[in-house]
């Protein structure tokens, strides 16, 4: 039996992104994207909920975020959960666990009104299998390695 690994996003760039080239001229983009869930809690009172998430694009997607996206721009992307590991400075294991986006759909009104969209199967502009936990990649994390390009 095989597993499912899907995540669907809708929310706000937390900041621009940040889009590095590596070996080969291959771009990749990492950006937090902030969704918020409203709800009423039992007294009536409005509760907003909101998680943060780290996505990283690659090659075509991670170029089109370069181009198009922003602080604040409102996204759709789609992806899968990638969990990596390494040891940080002081050799303590440190984890992070991030959203590999193969689908980008900008929501934000563009001057004609309507929003644009990016699916790099129909036009070929990323390879959503790129391996982020290669290990010739330096590690993205909160504590990052030397030498890394983020």
């Amino acid at each position: 039996m095989r597993g499912v690994n899907r995540v669907m996003l809708i929310g706000n760039l937390g900041k621009d992104p940040d889009v590095q080239y590596l070996e080969g001229n291959i771009a990749v983009a990492k950006f937090p994207l902030a969704t918020t869930e409203t709800y009423k809690d039992r007294t009536g009172k409005l509760i907003s909920q909101t998680e943060w998430h780290t996505v990283v694009l690659w090659r075509g997607l991670a170029e089109l975020a370069q181009k198009y996206l922003h602080k604040g721009s409102l996204i759709y992307v789609e992806g899968r959960l990638r969990t990596r590991s390494w040891d940080d400075r002081e050799g303590n294991k440190k984890f992070a666990t991030e959203i590999v986006g193969d689908n980008l759909i900008m929501l934000d009104k563009r001057n004609d009104g309507s929003a644009g969209s990016y699916h790099p199967s129909a036009s070929g502009g990323s390879d959503s299998h790129e391996p982020y936990n290669n290990p010739d990649l330096p590690p993205l994390g909160d504590e990052p390695a030397e030498g890394l390009p983020f």
